[in-house]
C-alpha cells in the first residue's frame, strides 16, 4: 500500500513527514511524498528543489522506506491535487500537518487542511510540530 505525504519545508511540513515516514515503516507501505507549487507557480517557497526532494527520498531510505517526491501542481484547487495523488498510487492513508494555532484561531482550522479532512474519502492523519 501507499501513504502519501503532505510536505512543505517547514516545521508542519516535518512533522508530517515524520509520521507518515513512521508509519510507513511500522506498515511496510511506499510513500509519495507530495511538495506541489501553488497556482502553478514556477517560484514557490514551499517548492523544493532537486537536491532537497533527493534529501527526502534519502531520509525515507534511512528509515527502510521506498519514496518518491512529485510536484503535481494544485493550480487552485489543493484537493483536488490530493485526490489525484491518492487515486494514481492507491494510497489508504494521507499525513497532513497542521499549524498550531491561538485560542481563536483554533476555531477554525486552516482552510486547506479543513478542505482536506472533509473532501477526501481516505483516513488522514493531521500532526502538529513538536512546540
Amino acid at each position: 500500500m501507499t501513504i502519501v505525504i503532505g510536505y512543505v519545508p517547514s516545521p508542519v511540513g516535518e512533522a508530517a513527514l515524520e509520521a507518515g515516514l513512521a508509519e510507513a515503516a511500522a506498515h511496510g507501505d511506499e510513500v509519495v511524498i507530495l511538495n506541489s507549487p501553488r497556482r502553478r507557480s514556477t517560484v514557490d517557497a514551499e517548492l523544493i528543489d532537486t537536491a532537497a526532494a533527493d534529501e527526502l527520498v534519502a531520509r525515507a531510505e534511512r528509515a527502510g522506506v521506498t519514496a518518491r517526491v512529485d510536484h503535481a501542481d494544485h493550480g487552485d484547487d489543493l484537493v483536488e491535487t490530493f485526490r489525484n495523488v491518492v487515486a494514481a498510487s492507491s494510497a489508504r492513508l494521507v499525513v497532513i500537518g497542521l499549524r498550531r494555532r491561538s485560542p481563536v484561531g483554533k476555531l477554525v482550522t486552516g482552510s486547506d487542511a479543513q478542505r482536506l479532512l472533509l473532501d477526501l474519502d481516505v483516513p488522514i492523519l493531521a500532526v502538529k510540530p513538536a512546540p
